[in-house]
């Protein structure tokens, strides 16, 4: 899926409260694509801080691409405008550009680890960036109650479409889990299938997912990955404008957030550009 946005929404005036020259943004935007494109990376730069300095919610992601190009510290994670307002224009055709263009089968590698290593039966199920329901459909069988959640309303309104839950929310993942309180039961089975692309440190998602997870509940998700030099933090930000990972950094992270490794994989995430993208898949059950 490409990350390049196709316009400003006009509900940025009322967001950030105060007006925005959509006209201006949009110049500021394609000026700043096309230097990058071009390789003219100062210029690039320039431009991405001029298109932040119009849009400070920053629903054209040009924080990530300025850590992208070694402008900027990657955020701890994207922008929630950034990411709401890409899955809203992309939520018609995602799973043609996801399944059919980049050859995702996240879902289905999931259910396979699931099948090996912790088959449930799951009384009740949430996941975590469900997007248009692929995760959804693909684990069925392990869940008898599955909620979906996501930050991009198009995203759920095409999910409900799919019928393959029970409840379906939008919200961004963290706040949500932090905030469900006594609404929702605890899980036993929490999933986020290509959802650590998107946030570069897990550590609030990790202890948010423990804190609503049952006791023996199974955790799992994908990540991007990568091996971190001496001096690294564990996530940078690719030149696709996703986050990678360091799977020790990972291991890591959930063994802080009560979260015990059952098992990992390494699996193809995604393709790009016509070569593979390398991941892991994550199992983690909770103390």
């Amino acid at each position: 899926m490409s990350d390049e946005l196709n316009g400003v929404p006009a509900t940025q005036i009322e967001e950030t409260g105060r007006a925005i020259d959509n006209d201006a943004l949009a110049d500021a935007y394609g000026r700043a694509l096309m230097l990058e494109k071009a390789g003219e990376r100062d210029e690039a730069i320039a431009a991405w801080r001029d298109v932040l300095a119009l849009d400070p919610a920053d629903h054209g992601g040009a924080t990530i691409r300025l850590a992208a190009l070694g402008a900027e510290t990657p955020p701890r994670r994207m922008p929630d405008a950034y990411v709401e307002t890409l899955f809203d224009q992309h939520a018609a055709a995602f799973d043609d550009i996801l399944v059919e263009q980049l050859g995702y089968t996240v879902p289905v590698l999931l259910a396979e680890a699931l099948r090996k290593a912790a088959p449930g039966p799951y009384a009740r199920g949430l996941d975590l960036g469900c997007g248009t329901g692929l995760t959804g459909g693909a684990l069925a069988e392990f869940v008898e109650t599955f909620i979906g959640l996501d930050i991009s309303e198009a995203m759920v309104a095409e999910a409900d479409e799919r019928d393959v839950y029970d409840g379906l929310y939008v919200a961004e993942a963290e706040d949500f889990l932090e905030n469900i309180g006594e609404a929702e039961d605890d899980f036993g089975l929490i999933v986020a299938t290509d959802v650590l692309p998107y946030i570069g440190d897990p550590s609030r998602l990790f202890s948010a997912m423990a804190g609503k997870a049952a006791a023996g509940a199974i955790i799992g998700f994908s990540t991007e990955s990568f091996e971190a030099g001496e001096d690294e933090p564990g996530y940078r930000v690719l030149p696709t404008h996703r986050y990678a990972h360091d799977p020790d950094y990972i291991a890591e992270e959930l063994e802080k957030a009560g979260l015990n490794l059952l098992y990992n994989p390494v699996i193809t995430v995604r393709m790009e550009q016509g070569n593979p993208a390398p991941g892991y898949l994550f199992l983690a059950r909770k103390s």
